[in-house]
C-alpha cells in the first residue's frame, strides 16, 4: 500500500461515510457558516478564518473568512486540517514556518502565506471528525485560554447546523416523490417568483409578509421610449424589450439578484432577499455595469449601420423592504417600503446611460468602486438627496480594463 504523506484517522472509512451522508461539499456558501467562521475570527483576534471538510482527497471549504476563493480547494497531502482531523482536541501552532510538519506547505510558503494556525475539529455525535473551524494569520501568535474554548464552542455549533442541515434535506427527500407530481407547477411557480418563496406558496398556499432589515433595490427604464413606440413596429418593439430583459434576466441571475418584475419598459429586481446575504449591494452594483456593457454594445452595433442608440437609466438604493404575495388569481412577489420608492427616484433622476446610486448603497461599496458625486439633487416626495454615479470597479480591483469585472483582490478588499 502506498504510503502518504499526511496522517489518516483510524476511522477512516467510517469517517468518510458520515462526511458524505451531510452532502454539503461542493454545496453553495450559506450565512450562517459564514457568520461562525467570522466569529471565530474576531474572538481570537485574527484577520482570517475558514470552516472546512476533508474528504478522500481534498481539504474543501465551506466558509471562508477574508481569504481568497483560490484556496477553497486545497489536496488533503497540502492541507494543515489533514492533521486536525486527526485529534480531539484544538490544535495551535504559533508559527507554521518553524514547525517541519507545516514549513513546506504550499499555503506557508506561498499565498496566503499562512504563519498562525488553530484549528478546532469538527467532530459529530458519532466521534468522527468531519474537519476543521480554523483561524489563521500572518504573524506569529498564541492564543488566550478563553480563545481556545471558544474555538471548540464554535465548532459544536457548526456540527449543529450541519446536523440541522441534514435533517432538513432528509425531510426533503421524503418528500421527493409528491414534489415529483407538481413539477410543472413548480416550474410555472419559479418563474414568476423566488424558488424559495414558490416553496412557501405551494407548502403553505400563502406566503407570510416579510420584513427584510437589508435589500438592495434597483430599477432600469429606457429614455425615451414613449417616443421610441410611435417609430418602431409593435413586434421589432416588443422583440427588441425581449432580447434587452433575457439578457438582463441572465445578468440578475449570475449576480444571485431576484427579477421582480417589468412593466412597459421598466425592469425591477432586487439583491438580498428572500435568500439573505451581505453582498447584496456589490452584487447590484455587478449587475448594473454589466448591463451598461451590454447597452453601450449594443449601441455600438447600431451605430455602425446609422441607427440611434437605445439609452438606459439605472437607479440603485439599499435598505429595508417588505416582502410578499399581491394577487388571487394572478399571483406575483413583490417588494415594498421608502427602500423601493428611493430606488425608484434613483432611476427617474438619472441620467442616459449612467448609473445613478443612492447614499445608503454608495455607503456600502464605495472601498471597490469608483464614483462621481452628485451631491444634493431635489427629488419628488423626499426633498434634496445625495446621489453619485456609478462608474467602474476601482483600477487595482478590476480583472479588465473598463472596470466591469472583479479581480481575485475585490472579493477580500478592506472595507474603508
Amino acid at each position: 500500500m502506498e504510503t502518504l504523506s499526511y496522517p489518516v484517522p483510524a476511522n477512516e472509512i467510517q469517517r468518510l461515510e458520515a462526511l458524505h451522508s451531510y452532502q454539503i461539499v461542493d454545496t453553495d456558501a450559506e450565512l450562517t457558516f459564514d457568520d461562525l467562521s467570522e466569529l471565530a475570527a474576531q474572538i481570537c483576534g485574527c484577520p482570517a478564518a475558514y470552516i472546512s471538510l476533508v474528504d478522500e482527497t481534498r481539504q474543501w471549504m465551506k466558509s471562508i473568512c477574508n481569504l481568497p476563493e483560490t484556496i477553497c480547494d486545497t489536496s488533503r497531502k497540502d492541507a494543515i486540517c489533514s492533521r486536525t482531523i486527526c485529534q480531539y482536541d484544538v490544535m495551535e501552532v504559533p508559527d507554521l514556518r518553524e514547525d517541519a510538519r507545516f514549513k513546506d506547505l504550499p499555503l506557508v510558503t506561498g499565498p496566503p502565506n499562512f504563519v498562525f494556525y488553530c484549528g478546532a475539529p469538527l467532530i459529530n455525535e458519532q466521534g468522527y471528525a468531519l474537519g476543521s473551524l480554523c483561524v489563521v494569520d500572518f504573524e506569529p501568535r498564541k492564543l488566550e485560554h478563553k480563545q481556545r474554548e471558544a474555538m471548540r464552542q464554535l465548532s459544536r455549533q457548526v456540527v449543529s447546523q450541519l446536523e440541522m442541515r441534514r435533517h432538513v434535506s432528509d425531510l426533503h427527500t421524503t418528500r421527493r416523490d409528491l414534489e415529483s407530481k407538481r413539477t410543472e407547477v413548480d416550474r410555472l411557480m419559479k418563474s414568476v417568483m423566488p424558488a424559495g418563496i414558490a416553496r412557501e406558496m405551494r407548502e403553505r398556499k400563502r406566503v407570510e409578509p416579510r420584513f427584510f432589515s437589508s435589500a438592495t433595490v434597483m430599477f432600469t427604464d429606457f429614455f425615451s421610449f414613449t417616443r421610441m413606440t410611435g417609430t418602431m413596429a409593435p413586434g421589432d418593439l416588443v422583440d427588441t424589450l425581449d432580447q434587452f430583459f433575457t439578457v438582463f434576466d441572465g445578468i440578475v441571475e449570475k449576480h444571485r439578484m431576484e427579477r421582480l418584475k417589468t412593466i412597459g419598459d421598466a425592469y425591477m429586481c432586487v439583491a438580498g432577499i428572500p435568500d439573505q446575504n451581505r453582498t447584496h449591494p456589490v452584487d447590484a452594483c455587478l449587475a448594473a455595469i454589466e448591463m451598461r456593457e451590454v447597452m453601450l454594445r449594443h449601441g455600438r452595433m447600431r451605430a455602425k449601420v446609422h441607427l440611434a442608440a437605445w439609452q438606459m437609466r439605472i437607479g440603485i438604493n439599499t435598505g429595508a423592504v417588505v416582502g410578499g404575495i399581491v394577487g388571487q388569481n394572478k399571483i406575483a412577489y413583490d417588494v415594498w417600503g421608502n427602500t423601493v420608492n428611493l430606488a425608484s427616484r434613483m432611476e427617474a433622476a438619472g441620467e442616459p446611460g449612467r448609473i445613478n446610486v443612492s447614499e445608503n448603497t454608495y455607503g456600502f461599496v464605495r472601498h471597490l468602486f469608483d464614483f462621481e458625486e452628485r451631491g444634493l439633487v431635489e427629488i419628488k416626495n423626499a426633498g434634496s438627496v445625495p446621489m453619485y454615479f456609478l462608474e467602474r470597479i476601482k483600477p487595482e480591483l478590476s480583472a479588465d480594463a473598463i472596470g466591469a469585472a472583479p479581480n481575485e483582490k475585490f472579493w477580500v478588499a478592506p472595507a474603508n
